[in-house]
């Protein structure tokens, strides 16, 4: 049986975008794509890389503030919040145009409208045209989710921020998230009180509960509300525009405006797939086995669209296995251990492998917890306060290195290649043989007692 194309792909984020160009370009597949919004996917067009940008920009209230403790005399600053959004937005404008550059000039055929699947082999596009494919990739990704809740409609998400005409005097951010804890500090930053409320009774359920605990007392510090156990039952919009939020016993908070950060859900309805027999779980997430692909043998999917991890790396490496397994003869799997994460916040957190609470779990009375509790340079010579908090985990009678966990500035950027010992299986020894390089807080993975 002859089709239109070898693989068609429905969804030009990264993960979409990584497998239609390798299917393409090293294996010769004829290789459609679609994509019914903006090429670039959630990271590029509305999540990590402009929210990044934000929290670049969020640095300078700090760096400012503190500026004449190093000998600099800053006066009439003041920020513009339309300068920073365009600058941003235009940046996003430049990384979609390479993410089509890319897909042009490997050959692809792109088609920038909304796909859904009407068979195991087809495809009907928005504009009534339907096409056939020996193989149909799903890499739709997933939206921010909505309370059903009355009112609701009143609250914004992560993606309308990117777009604001002006910024907020008061904020409340709902959620427990790495979203929710970043555009709190960045919210903060650009002068707006902020209020972070949550149902639940703890942040950041899947970081290191010490490191969540400081990031927690640090944000309150910065004069952050933080509501634990807050159960937003109604939202109502008052006669000056304001929201009231109830949160019965927990009583009630009024704000310019609400920010749903509450998660995110696999953006699967309307696609068509249970009419082709693709299998969803209780989340509405397509369910794939190890190589990325669902019940149906000609339909395959990758991201955030499975809910397994929702990050940008890993969907570009299922996206990149898929091609090498499907197009490449090269069949491959994708490792999950020791993904490290990070949180924007203000300070970042940082993490990889097992919690504290998690390896005590898993290897019982022979793990070991190595700290550093300190205060970097830079807050001594500008009389912050805050202090940095570096963990490593360890189990075994080798002391085998499972889990390392960072709060303080630049904590992403030190885990990054700290995780690679981690992921090595590494143990504190071969930390205590390295040299320490000072002065730096990261010569404080190697100091660690």
């Amino acid at each position: 049986m002859s089709f239109d194309y070898d693989l068609f792909v429905i969804g030009g984020g990264s993960g979409g975008v990584r497998a239609a160009r390798v299917a393409a370009s090293d294996t010769g597949a004829k290789v459609g794509l679609a994509e019914e919004s903006r090429y670039g996917g959630t990271c590029v067009i509305r999540g990590c890389v402009p929210k990044k940008m934000l929290v670049y920009g969020a640095h300078f209230a700090e760096d400012l503030h503190e500026a004449e403790r190093f000998g600099w005399d800053i006066e009439g600053a003041s920020f513009n919040w339309q300068r920073l959004r365009d600058i941003v937005q235009d940046d996003v404008t430049r990384l979609e145009g390479l993410y089509t550059q890319t897909l042009n000039s490997n050959h692809a055929t792109i088609f920038p409208e909304r796909a859904t699947v009407s068979g195991p082999n087809s495809v009907r596009l928005a504009s009534g045209k339907e096409v056939t494919a020996k193989i149909i990739l799903i890499a739709v990704g997933a939206w921010p989710g909505i309370p059903n809740i009355p009112g609701a409609e009143h609250g914004i998400t992560s993606n309308e921020i990117f777009h604001l005409d002006a910024l907020p005097k008061r904020v409340v951010i709902a959620g427990a998230g790495y979203i929710a804890n970043e555009f709190a500090g960045v919210f903060h930053a650009f002068g707006s009180k902020v209020s972070l409320i949550t149902r639940g009774n703890r942040m950041l359920r899947s970081y290191d509960s010490e490191i969540v605990d400081r990031l927690v007392a640090m944000t309150e510090a910065k004069g952050i509300d933080v509501h634990f156990n807050f159960p937003c039952a109604t939202i109502t919009k008052q006669a000056d525009g304001s929201l009231l939020l109830d949160g019965g016993a927990q009583g009630s908070i009024e704000t310019d405006m609400l920010v749903f950060a509450i998660g995110r859900t696999p953006k699967t309805e309307g696609l068509g797939l249970e009419a082709a027999g693709v299998e969803l779980d209780a989340d509405a997430a397509i369910i794939v086995n190890d190589y990325n692909q669902t019940n149906v043998p000609s339909i395959y999917a990758v991201g955030d669209v499975t809910n397994r991890v929702q990050l940008t790396p890993v969907a570009i490496r299922e996206g990149h296995a898929f091609a090498d397994t499907v197009f490449g003869n090269n069949p491959r799997t994708i490792d999950y251990n020791c993904i490290p994460t990070a949180v924007f916040s203000s300070p970042p957190i940082a993490g990889v492998g097992l919690t504290e609470d998690e390896a005590r779990a898993k290897f019982g009375e022979s793990v070991k917890v190595f700290r550093s509790d300190f205060r970097p340079m830079k807050n001594v010579v500008s009389g912050r306060m805050e202090r940095s908090l570096y963990k490593m985990v360890t189990a075994g009678a080798d002391d085998r290195v499972v889990g390392l966990h960072l709060i303080g500035p630049d904590s992403a950027e030190i885990l990054q290649a700290a995780a690679v010992a981690v992921k090595a299986g590494l143990n504190k020894q071969a930390f205590d043989d390295t040299v320490a390089l000072h002065p730096s807080m990261a010569e404080e993975l190697v100091l660690l007692k």
